[in-house]
């Protein structure tokens, strides 16, 4: 039976605000409950979960609210009932006549222990008013105030965190326990990301904003000023400076625009105070949470993640035509690898890739960035994402010593070739749809592109144009025209001796129900005919009869696939498209545990 440490909860449920500080780690305490906090009945919003647990030291017992970044620890089922941990890390507010304890860092010692003690509530403190805020003269330690019950406690004004001083003494908030219902409060933290300005025109008139993210030890925030506050406080943030900032408004987060896992942001105000901070030692640089390249096949579209890679290919600068506001807009694809020797397309836009230049193949961190599934998985930057060149962390450091060691070796797999997940846009054993039922329920009619799942048997590939000779330049693939004296790529603005030729397949595939046309492109032929593009037009060059023997051979094999359905017109006609996202060979042992799990099913009872 592990050794709590007894007393603790009642001193955090009695101590001054001075003392605070002094008990925030080291405390072995047994978890006897956790559970998540219903939403708000007005939110429109999704919100992120949040959970109440009670710590005991096996005397007493208290109630105390578990930082958000500590999720994944309940979500993984790291800690439950009757968990022991060590809290590495806490802090305390008080607002409305009220302590809340925030864990912000724990580790685990057991599990599956059992409850520990026979632990009580501490006595009654409702009594006594919460801490008085000290003096700022004053050099001793004051007791809580007291005073006679009136029989009905009087809500006070909320009073933040000591410990950290501020301005004149004033002492800081964590990020983590700013709300709408506190109002003196002072944060001291890392701008991470500070934006462009950006300006709107409508209906209701002309406008500008700007956003910035906030960073402390405990969290994130993002806080946003409009039109004058713009002129007063941009100039005032820079990028991985630390500041006090006080008297801002807290709001619920749009989540519409922000992926920060906080459930409020900051208005910025004429009246918000922003001081820059010189001591910032105590304030992280940047929070992570990385995700492999191999890894995003998890991930659903529009999902934001962080990612870290070399970047292996910059391509050249580009522009689209927004057709929204009809404004073009620079853009420039970045391919970048890691450890799980995949790659992916990320995309920059705007100032960034106007700007970007990366010649020493530097290891670049993303942050936020957005999930796409066009052709397979992407990444993009939005408006929120940071990006670092080279940081200084040891994820960079370890990256960085691999490929110079051995990555430069390592061949690539891209997020196009094909995988057995279930993720959006895989294939998808538990909702596979046959071909009929695709055509019965119009998929792809819609405005929007639908994916479905299937397994289905190639009978027919058109073979007089299954490839087009394309740019060889990674990350190009764009069609190139023969010049007699070299092949050239209009994209790129380059003349080549030889072209590499891609898949462009039409096939059809049939199952039981029926026939559809399905359209592959580099990925879908390597998968076919287990060879490049420019094999098999050498073999179409040099014999024809080997050429048509090779497309029999492809004829009658039954692969999985994940299709995408979508509108196309052409000629004044309009049909649905059925374009191979994934293709995957037939794994007979998945197949058959796949079966054995569905025979051990409800369904199958």
């Amino acid at each position: 039976m592990s050794q709590l440490s007894a007393g603790i909860c009642r001193r955090l449920n009695e101590a001054p605000q001075e003392e605070i500080d002094q008990l925030a780690s080291g405390h072995t305490v047994q978890l006897l409950s956790i559970k998540k906090v219903a939403p708000t009945n007005n939110s429109t919003t999704a919100t992120t979960d949040r959970f109440r647990i009670i710590i005991s030291d096996g005397v007493h017992f208290v109630q105390a609210m578990l930082a958000t970044q500590l999720n994944d620890l309940v979500a993984n089922g790291d800690i439950n009932k009757n968990t022991v941990v060590i809290i590495d890390k806490l802090a305390c507010n008080f607002v409305q006549d009220k302590r809340l304890i925030i864990i912000l860092d724990l580790h685990v010692v057991s599990r599956n222990e059992e409850k520990i003690g026979t632990p009580t509530a501490p006595p009654s403190t409702q009594d006594a008013p919460a801490p008085a805020v000290l003096e700022a003269t004053s050099s001793s330690v004051t007791s809580p105030a007291t005073s006679s019950s009136t029989g009905q406690a009087k809500p006070i004004q909320p009073q933040p965190r000591t410990g950290t001083s501020g301005r004149g003494g004033r002492s800081v908030y964590p990020i983590e326990g700013l709300s709408p219902y506190q109002n003196n409060w002072t944060i001291k933290a890392r701008v991470t990301q500070k934006s462009d300005i950006r300006t709107w025109s409508n209906q209701r008139g002309e406008g500008k904003l700007f956003n910035v993210t906030l960073m402390d030890e405990s969290g994130e925030i993002r806080g946003t000023g409009f039109n004058a506050v713009v002129d007063e406080l941009y100039e005032k943030f820079e990028e991985g400076k630390v500041y006090y900032i006080s008297k801002a408004r807290v709001n619920l987060a749009k989540k519409k625009f922000s992926n920060l896992q906080n459930d409020y942001e900051l208005s910025l105000e004429k009246n918000t105070e922003v001081e820059e901070c010189l001591e910032t030692t105590s304030v992280p640089m940047m929070k992570y949470n990385f995700v492999e390249l191999s890894s995003l096949e998890k991930l659903e579209r529009d999902n934001t993640c962080d990612v870290i890679g070399v970047i292996k290919e910059v391509g050249p600068l580009s522009e689209i035509t927004s057709k929204a506001t009809n404004r073009t807009i620079p853009k420039r694809d970045l391919t970048i690898v890691d450890m799980s020797q995949y790659s992916v397309r990320l995309t920059l836009w705007g100032k960034q890739a106007e700007q970007f230049a990366a010649d020493d193949l530097p290891v670049v961190a993303f942050k936020g960035v957005k999930v796409g599934d066009f052709g397979g998985r992407t990444l993009s930057m939005v408006s929120s994402s940071i990006m670092t060149i080279s940081p200084d962390i040891e994820e960079a450091h370890l990256l960085r010593g691999w490929y110079d060691g051995i990555g430069t070796e390592k061949n690539f797999q891209s997020h196009t070739s094909g995988s057995s997940g279930a993720s959006f846009g895989g294939f998808n054993r538990n909702e596979m749809r046959h071909l009929s039922d695709v055509k019965e329920s119009q998929l792809g009619m819609s405005d929007k592109a639908e994916f479905f799942s299937t397994r289905a048997t190639i009978m027919h590939i058109k073979s007089e144009n299954i490839s087009y000779p394309a740019c060889p330049t990674q990350g190009c693939s764009k069609k190139v025209v023969d010049l007699g004296s070299g092949w050239k790529c209009e994209k790129c603005d380059k003349t080549f001796e030889r072209p590499e030729y891609r898949y462009i397949m039409s096939m059809a595939v049939a199952d039981w129900s029926g026939q559809a046309w399905l359209q592959g492109f580099n990925e879908a032929g390597l998968a076919v005919f287990g060879k490049t593009a420019d094999e098999v037009h050498e073999i179409k060059e040099r014999n024809e009869a080997e050429y048509n023997a090779l497309m029999a051979q492809a004829s009658g094999v039954t692969f999985n696939f994940s299709c995408r359905a979508k509108q196309d017109t052409y000629n004044d006609q309009t049909r649905v498209r059925y374009g191979i996202s994934r293709i995957t060979s037939l794994d007979y042992h998945e197949e058959a545990k796949h079966l054995v799990n569905l025979l051990k099913s409800p369904w199958a009872q």
